[in-house]
């Protein structure tokens, strides 16, 4: 590490010690509550997703959901002749329980890397965001295709943490025997989209998804796409209209504008997988993390020739309402290969 970067490194420890109240940073300390949630604020802030999403600190590693949706209908009469007036139960949390999960998010920059950023004013800052926009990425991975929990992860073989936390869609597999989560068409194992397919087009399977969602449950919903669903849309509206430029602009607005089965689409999602639709309000999604349990470091570790920056924190994913959500099983789905067949 240059003189000048050490100076910067050092000043940004100090800062960040004064900060957080501590006397180094370079041993693990305790993030309070306070600036916990100002830290999550940052990370939020670093996604277009995560801000329309909820992220919620609760006190417990195991407890009741926080937020859940409504149900039913609360206004009525009674004879008060004869009966009390009684109320209503009308928040509905699906499965009732969250549980978190302790999750360590560690990197490093090597500091070929913090030479060349010590130059810039704003070093700090440039290095906060990248840390936070990392935590943000991942956990938005995870959310997507988190299956299971392992007491150690493996990387190599779970590349995108499928064994760090149970994400949404998984949730969403396991509740009430999968009865928000479609597996299959006509054939086993697969999910026909296209012509002479179960379903002709991504508007029909967006119906399919929004049906299995109870009427009074249909609030603020959307369909989330994936990439190659969108891909095909494209395809098909191409074959239709034609190849002139001006048509090719249509077809370009008319997929992203369109309203399927009522719904508006989102496309844009970080890493939701290429073939997933998902139909949920937004709002229906939650991070949950334990308060009090953030930890954080920062190393010179000169051994490696890195500074290497330790977080971690028990969070978990919840769906405050599994009956307001429906999915296909993205790993199922096959599109036309253009031949008859399908792939």
């Amino acid at each position: 590490m240059k003189e000048r970067t050490e100076l910067a490194f050092s000043k940004m420890k100090a800062d960040m010690a004064k900060t957080y109240g501590v006397a180094t940073v370079e041993k693990e300390f305790s993030v309070t509550p306070t600036l916990a949630q100002r830290l999550q604020d940052a990370i939020v802030e670093n996604d277009d997703f995560l801000k329309s999403i909820n992220i919620v600190p609760v006190d417990e590693l195991k407890g009741q959901k926080v937020i859940g949706g409504v149900s039913g209908l609360m206004g009525k009469r009674t004879d008060t002749d004869n009966n009390d007036r009684q109320t209503s139960e009308l928040l509905t949390l699906g499965s009732s329980d969250y549980e978190l999960h302790f999750t360590e998010f560690d990197t490093h920059m090597r500091y070929a890397t913090v030479d060349a950023w010590a130059k810039f004013k704003d070093f700090q800052k440039r290095y906060g965001d990248w840390v936070r926009h990392a935590i943000a990425l991942a956990r938005i991975k995870v959310g997507w295709y988190g299956t299971s929990a392992a007491a150690a992860t493996d990387p190599g073989t779970n590349p995108n943490g499928e064994d760090l936390n149970i994400g949404w869609l998984e949730l969403l597999r396991q509740y009430n025997g999968g009865a928000q989560w479609f597996t299959q068409g006509g054939t086993a194992n697969q999910i026909q989209i296209g012509a002479g397919g179960d379903f002709a087009n991504l508007d029909s399977a967006v119906h399919a998804l929004l049906v299995m969602i109870d009427p009074m449950r249909r609030k603020d919903l959307v369909a989330v796409a994936g990439t190659d669903l969108i891909a095909e849309e494209k395809a098909r509206l191409y074959e239709a209209l034609g190849q002139t430029p001006s048509e090719k602009e249509r077809v370009e607005n008319e997929v992203v504008t369109k309203v399927y089965a009522s719904l508006p689409l989102v496309t844009d999602l970080p890493f939701f997988p290429s073939r997933g639709l998902l139909v949920t309000s937004l709002k229906n999604l939650s991070i949950y993390y334990q308060e009090d349990s953030w930890r954080r470091s920062i190393v010179d570790n000169a051994k490696r020739s890195r500074v290497e920056d330790f977080n971690s924190v028990n969070e978990g994913y919840v769906i405050e309402d599994e009956e307001a959500a429906a999915g296909f099983e993205f790993g199922n789905v096959m599109l036309p290969d253009g031949a008859g067949g399908w792939q």
